[in-house]
């Protein structure tokens, strides 16, 4: 159903659109942590670490259909918000159609160069197949992770955030039993997961796009809509771009990283790879309330109610708090416990090693939390060079810090460059919020 987010009181108006939104990522993240749980307990440390080590190079994908999903939801919210409905429509047609190109492209890279980036990242030996083997595997799926990333992007344009849940819950839930059938019955080890995957998120594509369909053909506009415009991909990309850019950039950072973090072997590199899965799942969480900030924005600056993107600002900064009260206990207090549910017989450097990492980033959750809240208002507001320059100044820290902290402390240097370049990157984000709010948004939108 959609719904005008421009109406009602905007504390409760914000938090039942993203609650939903905060649910379908949960269920998104279980994908990944199925596919880790599944190999890490009835494979072995060294099929837990392969995962890990692609997942890496997957991001890079992830922020293409990201930075998609985010350019089209924007543009297709704003004027949802000043109800230019024909032109909305083909807002969407044109997404569909540039990233479908986009996605072609990708796969012809995937195909030709993942063998690269893991011979870049110092990829072990005895891990080198199967990563090859599940990115082989997840390069044939892109399109079905492009085009259900453009969906949710137009559900949550239109203010329906309970489709998208609807979809991923089930898709998620088959996944964990296809990972446990093809992986424990069919003995298919790495390349099951892969395919599991790809098959749940196949089936759930194709049902969000035909829904997305049916839904557009039900808003009335006079005349019938074009097909694709040029100047509407110019405004969608002003907002995908720089996404893509932003998410590309944390996940080159991600993968200099990982090699750093191959160097110390493949415990360390279990231990990580289970514990940056529950990181991501909290950090993934923020994003997506970020996202829903976003939207929120987005269509009260369409239907020029600037009012209430402070007051949506506020009321995504107390939902994202209240997310990370339980969720930080849980990894600083029982981290060991949720660890050993990805490891089959874990050895005390793996379990060490996703300890320690859980016990140094857990506690700046809530500052990471409040970044991506403003960065969701500077997203919706299309202020996307201030967003990118409080983002990649958070990466280039971690990445420089981590490099550098790594050589006199091991891997506990690489944990500890996180907190550092969330609090500036934090930093950031709040000055140029609050830069935006004073100006009640007279530079205009999308200006910089």
């Amino acid at each position: 159903m959609n719904k005008d987010l421009t109406v009602g009181e905007p504390q409760k108006v914000l938090w039942q659109f993203c609650l939903p939104l905060f649910g379908s990522i949960i269920f998104q993240q279980l994908y990944n942590i199925a596919d880790s749980f599944v190999v890490g307990k009835f494979v072995g440390e060294n099929a837990l670490a392969a995962v890990g080590n692609s997942y890496e190079i997957t991001l890079i994908f992830i922020a293409f259909a990201f930075g998609c999903n985010i350019g089209c939801s924007v543009i297709v919210s704003r004027l949802f918000g000043t109800k230019a409905y024909g032109e909305m429509k083909t807002a969407v047609y044109t997404s569909l159609i540039a990233t479908g190109a986009l996605c072609v492209l990708l796969m012809a890279f995937g195909a030709a160069g993942c063998g690269q980036l893991l011979h870049l990242i110092h990829t072990p030996e005895e891990v080198f197949a199967d990563s090859m083997l599940y990115l082989d595997i997840y390069i044939w799926g892109l399109p079905f992770l492009f085009f259900y990333n453009v969906s949710t992007g137009i559900f949550s344009a239109l203010g329906d955030s309970k489709t998208p849940f609807y979809f991923l819950a089930a898709s998620s839930l088959a996944n964990i039993a296809m990972d446990i059938l093809f992986v424990q019955a069919f003995q298919m080890g790495v390349g099951g997961v892969a395919w599991a995957t790809f098959l749940c998120q196949g089936i759930s594509c194709i049902l969000a796009v035909a829904v997305v369909l049916g839904r557009l053909k039900k808003i009335p506009a006079e005349g019938r809509a074009a097909v694709f415009s040029w100047p509407l991909l110019g405004k969608i990309a002003v907002v995908a771009v720089p996404s893509i850019l932003q998410q590309s950039f944390i996940s080159v950072g991600n993968i200099v990283l990982q090699g750093v973090i191959n160097g110390f072997g493949p415990s360390v590199m279990a231990g990580y790879s289970a514990a940056v899965k529950l990181n991501n799942l909290v950090i993934t969480s923020l994003t997506t309330i970020g996202n829903g900030i976003s939207n929120f924005t987005a269509q009260n600056i369409g239907a020029g109610r600037m009012e209430r993107v402070r007051l949506g600002f506020r009321a995504g900064w107390k939902l994202v708090w209240m997310i990370c009260v339980p969720l930080t206990a849980a990894y600083f207090l029982a981290g060991r416990y949720l660890l050993y549910l990805f490891m089959k017989e874990p050895t005390g450097t793996a379990i060490d090693t996703g300890v320690l990492f859980l016990r140094i980033v857990s506690p700046f959750y809530f500052v990471v939390a409040l970044k991506l809240a403003a960065d969701g208002v500077l997203r919706g507001a299309a202020l996307m060079g201030r967003f990118m320059a409080a983002t990649f100044t958070d990466l280039i820290l971690r990445v420089l810090l981590a490099m550098t902290f790594a050589v006199p402390m091991g891997s506990t240097g690489i944990w500890c460059a996180w907190p550092a370049g969330w609090i500036i990157g934090m930093g950031l984000s709040l000055v140029f919020y609050r830069g935006f709010i004073r100006k009640e948004g007279k530079c205009g939108f999308g200006k910089e």
